[in-house]
């Protein structure tokens, strides 16, 4: 803070190049922004996946059925302490690009498999009265300015035909990363308009009572239904979540990726520009000397400029993708999570830190060795 006024000056004698610098910072931190955003809406599924819960899907691929009878099968299970069942929906609001998940639940026992999702009990009493209802996350009645009691109406590309539901419940998460995406309705409403589908269900998702003994249970649902007309495969919910994350390749290494190629890039890019900087006043580094400033002052101020460059694009770019996120998902539904983490924020600004540092540790050091003499000379 002494040399504060003297750094900043010296930042502000090349506003051209100061700001295109603090530019390139502000782009490269605003990428890896959004790259840490979407990594976190893709594993959001491993994040909140419960350690009791289990899902079972038909081996073949989760869009085919499996039979309504498997449910007392797998209840009787040793270890098993709950089962539940859901389907794919797949309904269209007004547009294609209004995209969100919709499941057929069984409202017996969908809310106790998912304590986290917090519904009021009038709100689930009157959804379980009314064969039409639906329950809708808090983010998806905001999105679409849904209210208790309006009329929604979907298109069923895959059941057919117009379905339209009364909103009888919002249901909010008990953790900020929970997905409040999602509209539920009723499993027995879809069982009455798919004939075609009769005692179908798309998966269940199964309690157990030791975490700790769902390898176990694991592969005893699916022996007990071995060489069957419906095979399973049984994943624990985490590793069922990782399965969709696979899909869209490795996320995180393409952060690393790109993350690492913009920053070395940046670190050549603002070595560079402390560099010409240092060139340009030697004659005023060694007048300094002169005066009495001492080699870890100069050293300080060299650095301290560059510091203050890399903050001050880094908060600009981390501001700008928290601005981005706070405008809702672009995916229209895709990305039910879309947030920028402290986390991440803090991890920003600390490797912007880092190259700062780094960029001008070499200028720093040279303008620190310079001998007064030598200087005076080159002028």
């Amino acid at each position: 803070m002494k040399y504060f006024r003297l750094i900043w000056r010296n930042l502000t004698r090349k506003k051209v190049r100061t700001t295109l610098t603090i530019g390139s910072y502000a782009v490269a931190l605003f990428l890896f922004g959004l790259l840490a955003t979407i990594h976190t809406a893709f594993n959001q599924g491993l994040e909140v996946a419960g350690a009791d819960r289990l899902i079972t899907r038909n081996k073949v691929s989760l869009t085919q059925f499996l039979p309504y009878s498997y449910k007392d099968r797998i209840a009787l299970i040793p270890g098993v302490k709950a089962v539940t069942q859901a389907v794919w929906f797949g309904g269209v609001y007004q547009e294609e690009k209004n995209f969100f998940p919709q499941f057929a639940v069984d409202k017996d026992t969908w809310l106790a498999m998912y304590p986290e999702f917090k519904v009021p009990k009038d709100q689930w009493a009157a959804f379980a009265a009314d064969r039409e209802g639906c329950v809708v996350g808090r983010g998806t009645a905001e999105k679409y300015g849904f209210k208790l009691g309006d009329r929604i109406p979907l298109k069923a590309p895959i059941w057919g035909g117009v379905w339209e539901f009364n909103v009888r419940g919002i249901y909010d998460g008990s953790r900020t990363e929970d997905d409040v995406t999602q509209m539920w309705i009723r499993y027995d409403y879809w069982q009455e308009r798919t004939p075609f589908a009769k005692g179908a269900v798309g998966w269940y998702v199964i309690k157990v009572e030791d975490p700790d003994r769902a390898p176990q249970v694991v592969a005893a649902i699916d022996d007990r239904f071995a060489n069957s007309s419906w095979e399973t495969k049984t994943d624990t919910e985490k590793a069922f979540a990782a399965g969709f994350v696979k899909q869209v390749g490795n996320i995180e290494l393409l952060i690393l990726a790109i993350g690492g190629v913009v920053f070395f890039t940046l670190l050549l890019v603002t070595g560079n520009t402390m560099a010409l900087a240092i060139r340009e006043r030697t004659g005023e580094l060694a007048v300094l000397k002169t005066l009495g400033f001492s080699d870890g002052a100069v050293l300080a101020m060299v650095l301290g400029e560059s510091v203050l460059i890399a903050l001050q694009g880094g908060a600009i770019g981390l501001a700008g993708v928290k601005l981005f996120t706070l405008s809702g998902d672009p995916t229209h539904g895709m990305l039910p999570l879309f947030y920028l983490e402290p986390y991440y924020i803090v991890l920003g600004l600390a490797a912007a830190l880092l190259v700062g540092l780094a960029s001008g540790m070499i200028p720093a050091l040279l303008a620190m060795r310079l001998r007064i003499v030598d200087a005076l000379r080159r002028v």
